[in-house]
This record gives structure tokens, sequence and C-alpha cells, in this order.
């Protein structure tokens, strides 16, 4: 691991009490894993930050890809920041992007910081504390081209998180044409989609939801993405996203996306 360890790393993470590894990925080349109390949390590739190797990140990925002119540095503001997977990518993909990522566990990014550096030139600016409260404490004026949300890992959301009056607060720190983007880890009844749906609605002028066809069906636990735009939901992404994957990828707005609100 250039500029980190070779083998398997671990720290003990005082805030949730668990204790997160780093440790190759012997599928891939320059590959490694994040896990968090056990549970794989991230994947990173240091040799291609360019390439994700999980779906749902992928699948954000894309709709970063969409908010701007291709290769043109974006604003990113990472709400949860895990491995820094997509702050990697931005930086492969559009080098000088400025971003912020804000972090709960002040372990926990040191740790990624220490054993799994970020790119050459990477533009990261690194706050620790609680995703809501790290929007107030931004410079005034400061404005995203993208903001990602990606904290929800089941049904047990933070509730001031999950709410409309975030989502709001979100917006207000999007540029004109910046989208907000949430990741939302959930169980097979996809009642946290369903509620998030509706709370992004409030706050947004358009809400879509993008993830793998059968997430849809409401029958298995996983991830769906939602893009919260501040004009209309444009219908060329619909069909950008469904092209780009990974397959069977499914895009729902307007009406097609009033069966999950809540």
């Amino acid at each position: 691991m250039t500029g980190g360890a070779a083998g398997t790393a671990s720290r003990y993470l005082r805030t949730t009490g668990q204790h997160a590894t780093i440790e190759p990925d012997a599928f891939t080349d320059g590959g490694y894993v994040l896990s968090i109390g056990g549970a794989e949390q991230s994947h990173v590739n240091l040799s291609r930050p360019d390439e994700i190797f999980y779906e749902y990140l992928r699948r954000i990925g894309h709709l970063v890809d969409l908010a701007a002119p291709a290769g043109e540095p974006v604003k990113a503001l990472h709400l949860g920041a895990g491995a820094l997977t997509l702050a990697r990518y931005i930086q492969a993909t559009r080098p000088g992007s400025p971003q912020y990522a804000v972090e709960l566990e002040r372990e926990l990014l040191d740790f990624v910081l220490r054993h799994l550096p970020l790119p050459e030139g990477t533009d990261l600016t690194t706050m620790i504390g609680d995703a809501r409260e790290a929007l107030g404490t931004l410079a005034a004026g400061l404005t995203f081209d993208v903001v990602i949300l990606d904290i929800f890992s089941g049904p047990e959301a933070p509730a001031h998180i999950a709410s409309s009056g975030f989502y709001r607060e979100a917006r207000d720190r999007l540029s004109p044409d910046g989208v907000l983007i949430v990741n939302v880890g959930d169980e097979p009844a996809l009642t946290l989609v369903r509620s998030q749906v509706a709370a992004m609605r409030e706050a947004m002028a358009d809400v879509a939801a993008f993830g793998e066809a059968g997430m849809f069906d409401a029958r298995y636990p996983g991830n769906v993405i939602l893009a919260g735009t501040q004009g209309p939901w444009p219908e060329s992404w619909t069909t950008e996203l469904a092209a780009r994957g990974p397959h069977p990828a499914r895009v729902l707005s307007g009406v097609d996306l009033d069966p999950f609100s809540a």
C-alpha cells in the first residue's frame, strides 16, 4: 500500500465502540476493503481510483458525472466520508476539484487517510462532526455542485437528518444547478426509501430514484440512490443513467416515483 501499511491494519473507533480494519482485496490489484464492526463498508482501488467497485457508489459516480460538464472541476460536499471512495473518484476524473468531507468518527478519518493515501493533488478539506451541524459551520456563501449524503444504513436513520428540514439546509448549500445525492440503504419494505422520497420532495423541486431494477419490487434489502434537483428532472439523465448501469438499472421520477412517496 503506497504511503501506508502493506497488510491488514485496524483501529478502535471510540464513538461507536467498534473496530475498523483495512485489508487488501484479494480479487483487485491495488484494491483495499474498509470494514467496520466486521461488515464491509468501503472499497478503494489505489491503483485506479476512477474505478469504483461497489455498485451503489458507481451509480452515485454517474450522477456526479452528469452534474457538470465532463472533466471540469466540481465543488463537492461529502456528508459521511467512509474510505473517501467518491472523493478519490472525483479527483481522478475531475482533477483540481475542491472537496469537503464530514465524518463523525475522528479516528476513522485519521485511520483512512493514514493507510489509504488520497491521489496526488487532491484538494480535500476534512471536518469532524455531525452532518447537519456541519452544514451550519461552513463558511457563509460556500455552495457546492454536488452534496452527497452517505450515512443511512437501515431503517434506524438519525431523525434529525432523515427529515425535510435537513434537506432544505442541504439545498441551501447547493449552487443554482447543484444536485443533492442521497444513498439510502434499506430493508425489503423500503420504508426509509419511501420516507426520504417524501422528505426530499418537500425540499427539492424534483426527485428521482436510481438503483438496481429489482430493488423497486421491495422484496430484498439493498441501496437506492435519490437525486434531488432544483428544477425539473432532466429526462435525458434517465436514459443516460439506465444505459450506464450497473445493469439491470432503473430510474424512477415524476408519477412513476409516486408509489414510493410515503
